[in-house]
């Protein structure tokens, strides 16, 4: 079985890059299941339900969330009731939303679980702790990891923790591609970010001028979404009988000009 991930969906140009370019990754790679990371999606940061309906539209079968979440109010009860749309587990258990669902694809039952990592981030738990609960628990044949996590020393362990015991963990929140993916000793494959989805004409899929006047000035600047030059990022992790995988191979593609 193929899973496709794609990274951190910045903005309308991510949405509508990923959009565009599907066709290409479904005959190229020809995925049996898509994972998609939405977190910013709307707007450069958040996700709402209608940004979420572009996602589904695009051939995800489950978006993955992080940090920015919870940046739209109004997307509350949406999280409380789409179960193909996970944000981190190890939030609070009272928070919107559900840390992990599963997916079948055929005759077999694909774990999702969404991390968020705890160094320079605000969690309620231990990622650690909390995928070791959630895997003694999880009824599935396999599962994929999205730890959205800030520093790569972190997730590098991850990747260790879990190695043998999921097919993939594989990294987002930095939005900028890794050069260390692998399949580790006992069949988990591994990347530290896949990258980001939108525009690479930026800083992180944000406007350069809007970025640099904030770090000049030290001052307020509101932050506008990037249209130039879109990118989708991504990993295909092809995953065996075992429920472990076989490989993972980096996508960075540019999207096709309308």
């Amino acid at each position: 079985m193929k899973v496709l991930f794609i990274g951190d969906v910045v903005g309308g140009p991510g949405r509508r890059g990923l959009a565009a370019t599907m066709p290409e990754l479904r005959e190229q790679h020809s995925p049996d299941l898509v994972v998609v990371n939405g977190e910013n999606s709307a707007g450069g940061m958040g996700i709402t339900e209608k940004t979420a309906a572009a996602l589904f539209d695009a051939g995800a079968d489950a978006i993955t969330t992080g940090n920015h979440v919870y940046r739209h109010r109004e997307s509350y009860d949406f999280l409380d009731s789409e179960k193909r749309v996970v944000r981190p587990a190890n939030y609070p258990h009272a928070n919107p939303g559900r840390g992990h669902t599963v997916i079948e694809v055929g005759e077999r039952r694909v774990g999702v679980i969404n991390l968020s990592g705890e160094v320079s981030l605000r969690v309620a738990r231990s990622p650690f702790h909390e995928v070791d609960s959630i895997l003694e628990r999880i009824e599935c044949d396999f599962a994929i990891v999205d730890f959205h996590a800030e520093v790569t020393s972190e997730k590098v362990a991850m990747g260790w923790h879990l190695d043998g015991r999921v097919a993939a963990v594989l990294g987002t929140h930095t939005h900028v591609p890794t050069a260390d993916a692998r399949v580790l000793p006992r069949g988990t494959a591994f990347i530290s970010d896949v990258g980001m989805s939108g525009s690479r004409t930026s800083v992180l899929g944000v406007k350069p001028e809007l970025v640099l006047e904030s770090l000049i000035t030290q001052m307020p600047v509101r932050f506008e979404t990037a249209e130039e030059d879109v990118w989708v990022m991504g990993a295909v992790v092809e995953v065996n009988e075992r429920g472990l995988a076989d490989s993972i191979t980096q996508v960075m593609v540019p999207a096709p000009v309308s």
